[in-house]
This record gives structure tokens, sequence and C-alpha cells, in this order.
């Protein structure tokens, strides 16, 4: 679609652009002023093309004085160049499990008003452009604290927080969810009628958790502490967090392999740092993907090594 003719969708007043580290709107599509919300910068895991340089520092750049602020909870070694400029509440993952709890009443008002607010498509980055939204108060009471279960996986979100935690495992690539979510937040769930399509989202998770079951019984252990499964070619859709939780049950490290991406995981008080152990500028310590052409390098830098086998079992 022609830039002249892209408008990003509009909800509580603001233009809305979902976003991950390493997939960030072009600056001349975000309109006015611009807050980035739970967007970590990016690392060397997805290859030069989608380094920090090339990819976050680009949209910084890009956006100039437009850029109002750049909240994150994400480890980088490149925060410290931001460290004197005041449009950035930066963190790591350790000090702030979640990024809404600092998205605080006090740092909205400081640091807006924002005409488009650009935000990470999971949970956690869309309850932060919620609260963002609403001035820095939680869509309901509680959201913060399940914001932080749902990204570190320690604890339980409430009711409420599964419900929307099942949904986007569900479809985690479905943007129209995804708005939907964003939308209900903001209106601090008081428009019912959008709990229909989330609902319906949440109710496909089980068959994709039951295949996740089935793919976790290939787990093998290539090295202490860490356990390798390959699910590439696998036709039916699976719940790939689910997976990696049942392999963090069988040992520290959990490994899935898919086609093109593999994702290395602990859990978030495993002290593991994945970060520094692959040499990365940063990310969430506790996991990291790469492509599969790296996985060899990968392995050997945890002590392991590709079956002899080969990867499928």
């Amino acid at each position: 679609m022609p830039e002249a003719q892209y408008s990003a969708p509009l909800i509580g007043g603001h233009r809305v652009h979902l976003a991950s580290p390493r997939k960030l709107p072009r600056a001349s599509r975000i309109e006015g002023r611009v807050a980035v919300l739970d967007i970590a910068f990016a690392s060397e895991s997805g290859g030069r093309k989608n380094s920090f340089e090339h990819t976050t520092r680009k949209l910084i750049d890009a956006l100039g004085e437009r850029l109002v602020a750049w909240i994150d909870h994400h480890d980088s070694v490149h925060h410290t160049i931001y460290a004197a400029d005041p449009r950035f509440v930066l963190s790591t993952k350790a000090e702030n499990g979640a990024c809404p709890q600092m998205v605080t009443a006090e740092r909205v008002a400081r640091l807006g008003p924002a005409d488009s607010v650009v935000c990470h498509n999971d949970f956690d980055g869309l309850a932060s452009a919620a609260k963002w939204i609403r001035g820095g108060e939680e869509p309901y009471v509680g959201c913060d604290e399940d914001a932080r279960a749902i990204d570190t996986r320690v604890g339980l979100p409430a009711a409420l927080g599964r419900r929307f935690d099942r949904a986007l495992r569900a479809r985690p690539r479905d943007a129209e969810l995804q708005l939907v979510i964003l939308r209900l937040l903001t209106s601090g769930l008081r428009e019912e009628v959008l709990w229909s399509p989330i609902d319906e989202a949440a109710a496909e998770l089980e068959p994709r958790e039951r295949e996740a079951e089935r793919l976790a019984t290939g787990y093998r252990a290539i090295a202490e502490g860490l356990v390798f499964v390959d699910v590439a070619g696998e036709d039916e859709p699976f719940d790939r967090t689910w997976l990696l939780l049942l392999g963090q049950r069988q040992a520290t490290i959990a490994c899935v392999a898919g086609a093109d991406t593999v994702t290395f995981a602990a859990a978030f008080d495993s002290g593991v740092d994945l970060v520094s152990t692959f040499g990365l500028s940063g990310g969430m310590p506790t996991l990291v993907s790469v492509h599969r052409s790296k996985l060899p390098e990968a392995l050997e830098k945890l002590g392991a090594s590709l079956p002899d086998d080969g990867l499928k079992k």
C-alpha cells in the first residue's frame, strides 16, 4: 500500500502501530509525536540486517524530535547511548519483569503527549499501550501483575489475564485480534462485546497445547541441562510457549528448532543469561531466537552439538 494511502488504526485518540524489535514501522508512516513501548533494542540474533544499527537506531534517528518516549525493559548494551536522554526510560528484564509497570501516570504526563503509539504485539506491549493511552492508569486492577506473570512465566496471571494470554498464544500473528484486545484494554474493559472474538480465539489453544505435549515427547538431552526437539516439517499447529515450558520441566534450557528459527528458553528465575552466552548485545536473557543456520554455533556455545543421528528423532 502506498504510504500516502496508509493510515494506522485510531484507538483512544492515538494512531497505533503494532511491531516487534526486528519489524518496526517506517518513520514516514508514523504520524506526529511518537511513544514507543515495550520494543527491545534489536540484537545480532536476527542477523546484521536486523541488528540495532539497521533497525532500532534507524527508527530513532528517523523520528528525531518527534520521538517523545521510548519505554522498554529488555537488556541491551546500547542503552548507554541514551542514558542522558530523558525520553528514554530503559531497564533490564531483571529490574522490571514487564513493561506496563514502567508506564506510570507521572511518566506519561512528563513525556507526552503523543499522537502515535508503537508497541510490541504481545500482551505486555498491548497493556503498555493501553496504559499510555489511559494516561498511566491500569486498564483493570491487576493488569500490571498479569503482564508480569505472562511475560516472565513466573506465577500465574489472574482469570482476566489468562483469557488474553490464551487468545494471543492461539493466534500470535493475528493483528486484528491484537487490536481488538488493545481496544478492550483501552476502554477499561467496558466494551464487553469485544470479548467474543477474544474468547473464540482462546478456545483454539487447547488442541495446540495437546500437539505441543505430543511434540514434547521428542525432547532429547544433548548436554547437561539442555534438551532439544526438532519440529521442522510438523504440519499441525502447536503452542510454542507451552512446548518450551514443557522442555524446561526436563532441563534448565529447552531448545525448539523450527524450519527457520531456533528458540532457546530457560526459566526467568533460572540465572541463565543466554544473551551473554551467545555474545549478543541485548534481548531477553532467558529467551533467545536465532536463525536455524546458526544452530551448530549456538549449541557449541552451550557445550552441546547436534545428535549423531541428525536433527529429527
